[in-house]
């Protein structure tokens, strides 16, 4: 598995980047290991022939298509400039791929084996001689040293802030990279860095890395770039002589000719395009969709599927995240009154058939959440900040608002009402003003109209409390140029789950990163006790330790009121053209659909999808 381009990085970047170093219960300074770990054993040994959730023998050939939202306009999605496609991820390899049916274990790739020295702080990855871009040239050691470096000095600040505890790359002889870390690094930072896409120094001499470009860098993944229209549509055809495919950790996987993806402004105009057969896999996110609009004539005879597929990977943090370097979101009270304004007992119900579950924590769904009041473990972590701390962090972990489901919702509102006051608001009328006397006022900024139903929920309940509300949708290229630049009030975001958070908490709510343009912080979080919470988790010896780290600082952040959460479910929600076969067993960590199944041409032909 490689690591997430810019457009999804933060949506599963947890889930990919979950360990750091060999197993521990090895020596520190043992001989080549086929795989990295770190709580815990490997599950395969050195000999493994493939991944137990795959089928070795599964066929090759057909089509995966499914729909994207937003627009592309670049080739390279490790940079900042431009709107890069989603998929090229699917060209490049990398050192290490993860198996999704362990929790934080990696598997050579590029490199057949890694060596780790005593102090942890020098890694050796020996490089496959058959490993080979997708022109046939060589893969060198100095071409994954060039990509590490290249990617710390000029990618996207959610990777360049991570590799900032790279201090070097370089060759060793022939077939063996040298990387070096600066004391304290992470200790996810060696797999981050072994998930990493390897570029082709010669290919890139005289190219500019950090511009935008529709070339396609040269990969040497499963996949290279098809035919594609601007904005429209891009696919990716695969390598019939990929270097890799007979390796273990790629056997029974990459199996379909030809990937797609179909851009839409519009999900119904995307849902309407899937029902006519113009591509046959859709992940539904929409809880009215699911209950109600599955019923046409390719769903009714059967030729079309749903199913809802688990996952056991923790539920990602999403809601609407306030931007706290705008004054009026300043004052943490006033971030609290906000959140007793959505009602999601009536918004559940209402809007989506109570098909979800609250999110309350940061490590929703996982043993990282914290419950009722501080144990003593968890205290001695949150003691040295009590007098920065509000009192509420030391008594029970602080939770969303619950309400009676009715539409008045009137004792949230009033307990909104008090916290605003108490925050200086007053109101001429029912308008309510800020105390620096501006009126108050919010705008949910978005690229497209998937959760305006559920925003203008959320927003009769702010216009209850006196507070004017714009729900402003604007293109996706001027969406994230305002995100890179802080310019908003509100906005929806998704960040992935892991069972072993490491580094990527440093980007996500880190002091260092609150004014990084283009940082994943959109909160603008910057606080203390959660930097040195932070580094607790980052340095947890053990899975346990791990755990009450995350858990004293899943109690700091939600006290302070960052965010409104939304709802989380278990499974997935999925549709599809009954033209995929796959393996019996699914991998608990994943989907598996573009990487385990396969197209079967007996049932494509009695579908007739096109």
């Amino acid at each position: 598995m490689l690591i997430m381009d810019r457009r999804t990085f933060f949506v599963g970047v947890a889930a990919s980047l979950a360990a750091g170093a060999l197993s521990l219960r090895a020596r520190a300074d043992e001989a080549w290991s086929h795989g990295m770990s770190i709580f815990g054993d490997l599950k395969y040994g050195a000999d493994f022939a493939h991944f137990d959730y795959v089928d070795p023998a599964a066929p090759k050939g057909g089509f995966f298509g499914t729909d994207m939202f937003g627009t592309f306009n670049s080739f390279n999605p490790y940079i900042l400039q431009g709107d890069a496609a989603v998929g090229v991820r699917l060209t490049f390899d990398s050192l290490m791929a993860r198996a999704t049916d362990e929790p934080d274990s990696h598997y050579g790739l590029v490199a057949e084996a890694v060596a780790r020295s005593g102090d942890g702080l020098t890694y050796r990855f020996r490089l496959r001689p058959q490993a080979r871009f997708n022109d046939g040239s060589r893969i060198r050691p100095q071409d994954v040293a060039f990509s590490i470096l290249t990617l710390k000095e000029a990618g996207y600040p959610g990777i360049s802030q991570q590799l900032a505890g790279v201090e070097g790359a370089e060759a060793e002889g022939e077939n063996v990279v040298v990387v070096r870390f600066a004391q304290g690094r992470p200790r996810d930072l060696p797999i981050l860095v072994a998930l990493l896409p390897i570029f082709s120094e010669s290919w890139w001499e005289g190219r500019d890395f950090t511009a935008s470009t529709l070339e396609a860098p040269l990969g040497s993944g499963a996949y290279r770039l098809g035919r594609f229209e601007i904005g429209r549509f891009v696919s990716f055809e695969r390598v019939p002589d990929y270097w890799a495919a007979d390796l273990p950790v790629a056997r029974g996987q990459n199996n379909f000719d030809t990937v797609r993806y179909d851009y839409f402004r519009d999900r119904d105009v995307a849902f309407e395009a899937f029902k006519s057969g113009a591509f046959n896999y859709r992940e539904e996110f929409t809880a009215l969709s699911w209950a109600t609009g599955y019923d046409f004539p390719a769903k009714r005879e059967g030729r079309v599927l749903r199913e809802e597929l688990p996952d056991a990977t923790p539920s990602s943090r999403q809601g609407w995240w306030f931007n706290t370097r705008r004054a009026k979101f300043a004052d943490p009270r006033i971030r609290e009154a906000l959140g007793y304004a959505f009602d999601f007992e009536s918004a559940n119900r209402i809007l989506m058939y109570d098909s979800y579950i609250r999110v309350a924590s940061y490590f929703e769904n996982s043993p990282m959440k914290a419950e009722g009041t501080p144990p003593p473990d968890e205290l001695a972590l949150l003691e040295p900040f009590r007098a920065i701390l509000p009192d509420r962090v030391f008594g029970e972990a602080v939770s969303p608002p619950v309400s009676d489901g009715t539409p008045q919702n009137r004792a949230n509102l009033r307990r909104a009402s008090e916290l605003l006051r108490e925050a200086g608001v007053t109101w001429q009328g029912r308008d309510a003003y800020l105390p620096n006397g501006e009126r108050f006022t919010i705008e949910f900024l978005d690229f497209q109209q998937a959760l305006e139903r559920h925003t203008q929920h959320f927003s009769r309940g702010l216009q209850a409390l006196g507070i004017a509300t714009n729900f402003r949708i604007v293109d996706a290229s001027q969406y994230q140029r305002r995100i890179d630049d802080f310019d908003f009030d509100v906005i929806t975001r998704r960040f992935g789950g892991s069972l072993t958070p490491g580094g990527e908490l440093r980007v996500i709510f880190g002091s260092a990163s609150a004014g990084v343009r283009g940082s994943a912080n959109v909160a603008g979080i910057a606080n203390e006790a959660v930097d040195a919470l932070v580094e607790k988790v980052i340095e947890a010896r053990d899975r346990d330790e791990m755990y009450v780290a995350a858990r004293a600082l899943d109690r700091v952040l939600r006290a302070g009121f960052y965010w409104v959460p939304m709802w989380f479910k278990g499974t997935h929600w999925v549709a599809r053209w009954d033209e995929f076969s796959r393996p019996e067993t699914k991998p608990l960590y994943s989907v598996g659909s573009l990487s385990t199944w396969w197209h079967d041409e007996e049932k494509a032909a009695r579908v007739r999808r096109v």
